[in-house]
């Protein structure tokens, strides 16, 4: 290889180095943000014991030798034993609805659920102040879920369900200092301890 042709090449290969380490620096001091996934929340942790539906992690925090919160929009146990709470931080409010476990929701609304029904779940979206569920699988059309008015009618602070292991819930948050704050979060129940540990698959609307 001619002189020239190496400096070359080793200048091309250290811009490459710089050009990817700014990019892990740029993406290392980015906000991760989460649209759901599974988390356990743990009654006798003192961080664990929350949510925060912004990035999915743990909702509290050790700071300066104290228990604060971090980010909390989901309390397991704290609020209301063997419950699942929202609207807990700051301004917040909260609503959510118990739908009831998959092969209920598939009866009430009479779409054709997949093997391992989790037909109904996936297909919970939210649009224009309504949620929508399943109607047929072939050609693909859906219908507004009835319990939607429920959810959009009102929140307050500190809205709790009862933890019941396979239920479908509905979860939505407001702010009172913010109006034009909202999220809307479906969540399963895969795994449950009572007055010690549940397990959720969570995804935001």
């Amino acid at each position: 290889m001619k002189k020239h042709h190496f400096r070359n090449y080793v200048t091309g290969f250290t811009f490459l180095l710089l050009a990817v380490s700014g990019a892990f620096a740029q993406t290392a001091t980015t906000e991760f943000k989460a649209g759901g996934g599974i988390a356990t929340l743990y009654a006798l942790d003192p961080l664990a014991r929350t949510l925060c539906f912004d990035d999915g992690r743990e909702g509290g925090v050790f700071q300066q030798n104290e228990v604060r919160n971090r980010c909390s929009s989901l309390d397991f146990n704290a609020y209301n034993e063997d419950a699942l709470t929202v609207g807990i931080e700051g301004g917040q409010n909260g609503a959510i609805i118990d739908l009831g476990n998959a092969l209920e929701l598939q009866k009430r609304y009479g779409y054709t659920e997949t093997v391992g029904n989790g037909q109904g779940f996936a297909s919970l979206r939210a649009a224009n102040g309504k949620i929508y569920i399943l109607k047929e699988r072939q050609p693909h059309t859906e219908q507004e879920l009835n319990e939607s008015a429920l959810l959009f009618a009102g929140s307050r602070s500190s809205a709790s369900a009862n933890v019941k292991l396979g239920h479908i819930y509905l979860a939505r948050l407001t702010d009172r200092n913010d109006k034009t704050f909202e999220r809307i979060v479906k969540l399963i129940v895969i795994s449950y301890t009572p007055n010690e540990a549940v397990t959720i698959r969570w995804q935001v609307l």
